[in-house]
């Protein structure tokens, strides 16, 4: 096949290319700016907002966080950078001020509780909050590539993957079907730890699996010169859903 290019080296070569152009264009704060008009409906006001002035440091950016949640809990909220002209703004570049990672439970969007807008969050989310390789490259991702200065590790209340981990490794030891294995693997030690403090286990696996999480991380190379420098600080969150507070440390 000299000279030839094979149908599955053709689509290889597509493929990495393709994914190559996808990250580039997920976050690149070098991205030409959008031609894309937005209509606005008749009749709908159009409202100015000031773009969301830069934010010096992790603690500043803890502060927002702090600041949103606070509305939110407080039924206050302001629903920032959600317009036409948000969008218009970020569609050209993004520059979020806190990774935050996660669960998928559906009761805590990130960009809600802590009442932000477009471009403000860089949110991970996986079942358990667990560290896994797709989500610490997005991390990596956010703090190298778009300056981010703050990480935040959200566990939350009645956290459904860590009460499934208590569960399967209770008598009789039924094996989890499908991946659902895999978050149970990765949730397992942190149960360990929990069962080693006195008081309620689900309320201490939930916490130990937040600092496991958070400990993982700081263990990437790619943040240790932004940690140690105090660029980057990773802080660990709760929620609780009943009142709507992420207790931040």
């Amino acid at each position: 096949m000299d000279g030839v290019l094979s149908r599955r080296a053709w689509l290889g070569a597509a493929g990495a290319t393709a994914a190559a152009a996808a990250l580039s264009a997920c976050g690149s704060s070098t991205q030409t700016a959008s031609t894309t008009t937005v209509t606005v409906p008749a009749g709908v006001p159009i409202t100015t907002e000031a773009a969301r002035p830069d934010v010096d440091g992790p603690d500043a950016a803890l502060e927002l966080l702090r600041q949103g949640n606070q509305r939110f809990a407080n039924s206050k909220l302001q629903h920032p950078h959600q317009g036409a002209e948000a969008r218009l703004r970020v569609s050209k570049a993004q520059h979020p001020f806190a990774v935050v990672l996660s669960c998928s439970d559906s009761r805590l969007p990130p960009e809600v509780i802590f009442d932000q807008g477009l471009g403000d969050l860089f949110v991970v989310r996986v079942a358990g909050n667990i560290v896994e390789p797709a989500g610490l490259g997005s991390i990596e991702y956010a703090v190298g590539h778009l300056g981010t200065p703050l990480i935040v590790v959200l566990g939350h209340q009645n956290c459904g993957a860590v009460s499934a981990t208590l569960e399967a490794l209770q008598p009789p030891f039924e094996e989890p079907h499908g991946a659902v294995v895999s978050l149970i693997t990765a949730i397992t030690p942190a149960v360990a730890v929990a069962q080693t403090k006195p008081g309620d286990l689900l309320e201490n696996a939930i916490l130990a699996n937040v600092e496991q999480s958070r400990d993982l991380i700081k263990q990437s190379h790619e943040l240790e010169k932004p940690l140690s420098t105090g660029a980057l600080k990773i802080v660990t969150g709760y929620y609780a859903l009943g009142d709507g507070v992420v207790q931040l440390s």
